[in-house]
């Protein structure tokens, strides 16, 4: 194949000053700096960029660079390029490859993206159970020279394509040429169903170790290979999406600086109206107890102080049990293991959350007098208040999550800022409430 020579009078540069930068240049910017990189830098760097960077970068290029460039992928990332443009770009890009990789991209397209069967990719090496180990390295190895994910394993199939075990190339290596492959094959294998969920493959690389998994249809038939690197990026892609969700939005599909405003604002905005009107509870139940509050002013100084304790531990929480329950740590037959396990927790925070509260009440009093002679009342209101809050907040923060999951929503859509919505007006009536015990006759 012939060197791509740089764009004429321009200096070559290197994909590491590029990656530096490329964040921070347009895109005609970065079309003229990737021409300006060696052949060789070049095509790692295309193939270490995302894929919506990838179908940037086609666009701007020239038909046979867009061949040249295309080609060099494997299926599984050409499809992930295929589902980032409109549906006449995806018929333009699949006119410019082979037929077999357009073949295999095509129906790689089939699959829902967030599916075992969309993340795979068709170049695995195929060994028949029959074969004597020398036959099988040497067909191994005439794979190897057209197109393979990877080679630490060979997959045994039979006639029909059903995955019957696995070889490792090491085993391969060291066995004596004459064994037949069904000898030394590993028939106890970890696979993954076309559409499991991709998180579902990323939790079964965790618990096995594995460079590679087989992905099988229903009958058994072995389809491809999700390799590790691949779940890295699932892994990146899942954690960012939870991430977003538990800070109270929808979770964007591009990355920070490329989503449109408006689409950054539409994201937004949803979640956040939806705050606003559950922090209106919280003004209707300060409106509620106007008459105590016109009574002993006092009350007041302390609603921002209840309130955010318990909107800070359901926050805790809930973000505890999200996360244990991604990592596969929790299910929803846990229901009462978590929730006795947070009454414990919150009424341990609880106590010293109130303690603190305590000791900050008489001592301000003790020092500047603040609080006159009920100071002991108030001081035992704000404590006993804070455990029940605190309480509240871990029990409902942890809680939730259970809830979406059972109604099948994403447990991370209990985002912290909602939980905190949730808790801030239940912790008003419990303040209040202990409030009317302890201090009436006294302030009230």
């Amino acid at each position: 194949m012939m060197e791509r020579p740089p764009s004429k009078g321009a200096e070559t540069i290197t994909a590491a000053e590029l990656s530096m930068s490329w964040s921070a240049l347009e895109s005609d910017e970065r079309v003229q700096a990737y021409r300006r990189l060696r052949r060789e830098e070049a095509e790692d760097f295309f193939q270490g960029l995302p894929s919506a960077d990838q179908a940037a970068l086609l666009a701007a290029l020239t038909k046979g660079e867009r061949r040249l460039w295309l080609r060099l992928l494997a299926p599984d990332d050409v499809a992930d390029i295929l589902l980032e443009v409109s549906p006449e770009e995806q018929e333009e890009l699949l006119s410019l490859l082979d037929e077999p990789t357009r073949r295999e991209a095509s129906a790689l397209l089939a699959y829902e993206e967030d599916e075992a069967g969309g993340l795979m990719s068709p170049w695995f090496a195929r060994v028949r159970p029959e074969a004597t180990v020398d036959e099988a390295i040497s067909y191994v190895k005439r794979q190897a020279r057209d197109h393979l994910e990877t080679i630490y394993y060979g997959y045994v199939l039979d006639a029909e394509q059903r995955l019957l075990g696995v070889v490792s190339l090491r085993q391969l290596m060291i066995a004596p040429g004459d064994r037949r492959v069904s000898d030394i094959m590993k028939t106890d294998v970890v696979s993954v169903n076309e559409d499991v969920d991709q998180e579902a493959v990323a939790r079964r690389f965790a618990e096995h170790d594995l460079v590679a998994i087989p992905v099988v249809d229903a009958e058994g038939r072995m389809k491809g290979i999700v390799t590790a690197d691949d779940i890295v990026d699932v892994v990146e892609e899942e954690a960012t999406e939870d991430i977003q969700k538990l800070g109270g939005m929808q979770a964007l599909d591009a990355p920070y600086l490329r989503t449109p405003l408006l689409r950054m604002v539409g994201k937004r905005a949803g979640w956040l109206s939806a705050l606003f009107l559950g922090e209106l509870l919280t003004a209707t139940a300060m409106g509620h107890y106007e008459d105590e509050i016109a009574r002993a002013v006092v009350l007041a100084l302390f609603v921002p102080l209840i309130i955010s304790s318990g909107g800070n531990s359901g926050s805790q929480a809930t973000t505890l049990v999200i996360r244990a329950m991604a990592l596969g740590e929790i299910r929803l037959a846990d229901f009462w293991r978590v929730c006795r396990r947070e009454l414990a927790s919150g009424l341990a925070l609880g106590g010293i959350l109130g303690a603190l509260g305590f000791a900050r009440v008489v001592l301000w009093e003790e020092l500047f007098g603040t609080y006159g002679e009920h100071y002991r009342p108030i001081a035992m209101t704000v404590a006993i208040s804070l455990v029940g809050v605190v309480m509240w907040g871990t029990l409902s923060g942890a809680l939730l999550p259970f809830v979406l999951r059972a109604l099948r929503f994403d447990p991370a859509s209990a985002s912290a800022p909602f939980v905190a919505t949730l808790v801030d007006v239940s912790g008003l009536v419990i303040y209040f409430s202990v409030a009317e015990l302890l201090l009436r006759g006294l302030l009230l």
